[in-house]
């Protein structure tokens, strides 16, 4: 399972509705590299492979492939617009660890 908080939804419609580019869906994946290790990729993708996990929160869809599914599982994916930072965000429950900009992990 992969979710998305309302507060992400709300600005990856804005973002779609903005670029005017409907019937996509948001990729999430996994990439090496990072201080960390492992570092998040996300952009919308007009095509699914058959092998992709797909959910749908908030009328957002988003898709993972195979292999990074395993290192997102049960994750949630937040949008923070604050004095503490503004974008999106995965609170990752099999990250061992972060770096200190919070864009990489390790598992």
């Amino acid at each position: 399972m992969f979710s998305v908080t309302e507060k992400a939804a709300e600005e990856i419609k804005k973002l779609l509705s903005e670029e005017n580019i409907p019937n996509v869906v948001l990729r999430v994946r996994v990439v090496p590299g990072g201080c960390s290790g492992f570092s998040y990729e996300m952009g919308f993708d007009d095509e699914t492979e058959d092998s992709d996990k797909l959910f749908e929160n908030g009328g957002v869809k988003v898709a993972i492939d195979e292999l990074s599914i395993s290192y997102l599982e049960g994750s949630v994916l937040d949008y923070k617009d604050g004095l503490n930072g503004t974008g999106f965000s995965i609170n990752n429950p099999n990250a061992k660890g972060s770096c200190g900009c919070g864009q990489s992990f390790n598992a």
